[in-house]
């Protein structure tokens, strides 16, 4: 029977988020995003910004308390609500170098479309 225990180590986690301060009553909301990824900065995570979220990763605990204080800081800010859209993906089928988890998923493409155009 196979064991149910929890693994003796975090799994490394790349996500990519994007938090929606809400009732702000403003049409942009990029001072609280500009929260958020200071408090990214602080975490010493690896992470990207791009137009419609951010790219994060790391050990799963360190990505998810991330995200959390990422609420809590814009929260102090006044905002009233938040929705996160989140997508996690992990993999124990080979050992992720931490930091390259994003960069190699765009690499590996990357390399395909470069074959595409030598031929």
């Amino acid at each position: 029977m196979a064991s149910t225990s929890a693994p003796s180590q975090d799994l490394y986690a790349v996500a990519d988020f994007c938090l929606i301060p809400m009732g702000t009553g403003e049409p942009s909301v990029a001072e609280y995003i500009a929260e958020c990824s200071r408090v990214l900065q602080k975490s010493g995570l690896k992470h990207q910004l791009h137009g419609y979220g951010t790219n994060l990763e790391g050990p799963w605990s360190e990505v998810v308390k991330a995200i959390h204080d990422c609420h809590a800081a814009v929260h102090a800010k006044g905002v009233p609500r938040i929705a996160t859209d989140i997508r996690i993906g992990t993999r124990v089928d080979r050992e992720i170098e931490p930091g390259t988890g994003n960069e190699g998923k765009v690499k590996r493409v990357q390399d395909i479309l470069a074959k595409d155009s030598a031929a």
